[in-house]
């Protein structure tokens, strides 16, 4: 087996020198020996584990999720490894996702905002009709009823009066049930058709399909069983595709 210093390591890894030594300081890397002057001696385990490092750094992992990695790929099976690594990405996707949300909704806030602050000021002192206090309708119905606008359209916003807070447990909700989808198509009409697996809860996906139409009035659903076995139908309006290939995770 090859081995390498620490400043070869550093070439070929992509870490600094000092990002190796931190690393051995808290235990995610160690040098394979040192040699009788001191000096660290690295093989080609370590820079496996070092690719390892920075694949889980670049999809977001924090140092103790990585450190948790580490301890099983220490271990003589991919499938513990794969395994772990795939549910923390799943779920950073649905912490994403709902970043994504909550994001959006800042900047139509943001951007309602800075149309009314460009109109002209109140003639007097602020008060509560001026554009610095209030916003577009009245505060008490933004608080009411919170709007996610997800994309415009000529006549109206698509929009989600889902609560931000809940986007991630929603999204938890659809993958729960997508995930284990075979297949997903295109009908004739546009629709994304979602072929699922045949053990899936009809009455679930029912129950999941009223109360996403409810927050997202925009969809339209329909659940078909056949012979070819239980499928969802998911239509958007003109303008909205985008949204719903991307919460149904259209692939096609």
């Amino acid at each position: 087996m090859s081995t390498y210093s620490i400043g070869e390591v550093a070439e070929r890894s992509g870490f600094t020198d000092s990002a190796l030594r931190y690393y051995e300081r808290i235990g995610l890397v160690a040098p394979a020996a040192r040699t009788d002057a001191g000096y660290r001696v690295y093989d080609d385990r370590t820079l496996g584990r070092l690719a390892f490092i920075s694949r889980a750094k670049q999809l977001g992992c924090s140092l103790g999720e990585i450190t948790d990695l580490v301890a099983i790929w220490d271990g003589e099976q991919c499938g513990p490894v794969q395994s772990r690594f795939h549910r923390l990405v799943t779920d950073k996707i649905i912490d994403a996702q709902g970043q994504i949300a909550e994001l959006t909704v800042l900047v139509h806030q943001l951007e309602d905002a800075a149309g009314q602050l460009a109109g002209p000021a109140t003639d007097g002192p602020c008060g509560d009709d001026c554009a610095c206090v209030a916003g577009p309708g009245t505060a008490n119905a933004e608080a009411a009823e919170p709007v996610r606008r997800v994309e415009a359209l000529d006549a109206a916003p698509v929009a989600c009066t889902l609560e931000p807070g809940s986007v991630p447990d929603r999204l938890a909700e659809w993958r729960a049930i997508l995930d284990s989808a075979p297949a997903r198509t295109r009908t004739e009409d546009g629709a994304l058709r979602v072929e699922l697996s045949p053990d899936v809860d009809v009455g679930e996906l029912a129950q999941l399909v009223a109360a996403e139409q409810q927050c997202c009035a925009f969809f339209s659903f329909a659940i078909t069983v056949d012979q070819q076995g239980v499928a969802l139908e998911v239509r958007a309006p003109d303008g909205a595709e985008a949204v719903g290939a991307s919460l149904f995770r259209d692939a096609t």
